[in-house]
């Protein structure tokens, strides 16, 4: 593997670069990690690499990336997870310089944007929790400061799978814009709007479609679980994946943020991707998937299961809008065990390890470094510390959630221009695809 990747590297340098690069680059300083054998169930199917300076075949440049981790991509360093590892695109190796030309453009400390598009959406369920905000928005928030064009959505059309009172869905739809807003997505280094809006995707989704085999839904983990827990499933739950296929493939979107549980899902707009393009014509990327924060917040009452918006239990869930009152009282209450000293330990003592995670993740430091704070302290004391820390870095988006939702125009203005820009990208992508398959 390493032989293939410095022939690569040779070969990227006698076509492009100016300057001759260092021997060191060349000769050492691979910096990959996988897991292998890759296994059939989802959640083992997570090959990750760290990457600094890779050459990127498609772009024809130097890129310098902080940390990608990588599924699948079609012309970047990459992973499959349906077949043996692909050649290796790219050289990786720790960045030992600050300054660097390649390609006759200069990298001086200074933070570039990474190429390639970025899609990801959510549905509008109202506010966000806890496990919401670091599992997800706040590296959408990461992704808007660090990629040349992002787009997220608010996919009101795959909330409809489930029963919805219109107006409570509505009113879903400005919380979770203004639970965006206040979290720090940005609208002028984002694009964020509400996917019905935009009539383009389910135009997209009914092409897929017709792309798509019935027994290729079936089998996806997602409607067999949903599906078994309702009793009964409409047509809308089964064919909702090819509806996430059109919502990543009408942008040509190169970059989906994804648990390991949608990996499926996005192997699935992949495959989709490379039957349209042989049926019709070479038009859609195949997109890459950037593995979601491993960060998982667990309930507080139960930390077998996730942190939940639908827990039965009203203090196993922290919301963004929960006072800090409220807070410190669900935290109190958190499941702990009998031992009183603070360890992080996942298996033996699951919700002293939750809190733990909590304490980390909403303060910046790693496991190990509360740990250490927390010597001495007991866990009724520790969680006093916790609270403190959660309430910190909540309390400003709770206000700011608050004074969003009262200014009702200013969350439609936004939604509004955001749809105008994702409609400027769609409107054409649909007219090619029109053209493709022989409507126009």
């Amino acid at each position: 593997m390493e032989r293939h990747i410095r022939e690569s590297l040779m070969q990227a340098e006698a076509q492009c670069s100016p300057d001759p690069l260092p021997a060191s680059i060349i000769t050492g300083g691979l910096s990959v990690t996988t897991k292998q054998p890759i296994q059939s169930s989802a959640q083992e199917r997570t090959d990750q690499c760290t990457i600094k300076w890779w050459w990127c075949n498609e772009f024809g440049e130097w890129t310098l990336w902080d940390t990608v981790q990588a599924v699948s991509c079609k012309f970047k360093m990459a992973v499959s997870m349906r077949r043996n590892m692909r050649p290796l695109l790219g050289f990786i190796h720790k960045k030992t310089f600050n300054t660097r030309s390649f390609c006759n453009q200069k990298v001086s400390g200074v933070k570039r944007l990474h190429d390639g598009r970025v899609f990801s959406g959510i549905q509008p369920t109202g506010i966000p929790h806890l496990g919401n905000y670091l599992g997800a928005l706040e590296s959408w928030v990461t992704m808007q400061n660090d990629y040349s064009s992002v787009l997220y959505s608010i996919v009101d059309l795959h909330s409809i799978t489930q029963p919805q009172n219109p107006e409570l869905l509505q009113s879903n739809i400005m919380d979770m814009a203004a639970s965006l807003l206040a979290c720090g997505i940005d609208p002028t280094r984002s694009i964020l709007f509400q996917q019905s809006v935009v009539s383009e995707h389910a135009e997209l989704s009914w092409i897929l479609g017709c792309l798509t085999s019935m027994p290729r839904l079936r089998h996806l983990p997602q409607w067999k679980m949903k599906s078994k827990q309702k009793n009964e499933g409409s047509v809308g739950l089964y064919t909702y994946p090819v509806l996430q296929a059109a919502d990543i493939l009408l942008y040509k979107s190169t970059y989906v943020p994804v648990g390991e549980d949608q990996i499926q899902h996005l192997e699935l707009a992949q495959d989709l991707a490379r039957i349209f393009n042989n049926k019709y014509g070479e038009l859609f990327p195949e997109p890459c998937a950037l593995l979601s924060s491993t960060r998982k917040v667990k309930s507080l009452r139960d930390p077998s299961f996730k942190m939940s918006k639908s827990d039965p239990q009203k203090l196993a869930t922290i919301f963004l809008t929960d006072t800090p009152d409220d807070i410190v009282f669900k935290i109190r209450r958190a499941v702990t065990d009998f031992t009183s000293k603070v360890t992080f330990d996942p298996v033996g003592r699951p919700g002293v390890a939750n809190l733990v995670s909590i304490h980390a993740a909403v303060s910046g430091q790693t496991v190990e470094d509360v740990v250490t704070l927390a010597k001495g302290l007991d866990t009724c004391q520790y969680k006093a510390v916790v609270a403190d820390a959660v309430v910190q870095r909540l309390e400003p988006i709770r206000q700011e959630i608050q004074r969003l939702k009262a200014d009702r125009s200013h969350l439609e203005s936004v939604l509004a221009t955001g749809a105008e820009k994702a409609r400027s990208l769609a409107a054409p992508m649909m007219q090619e695809v029109r053209k493709r398959v022989g409507f126009s």
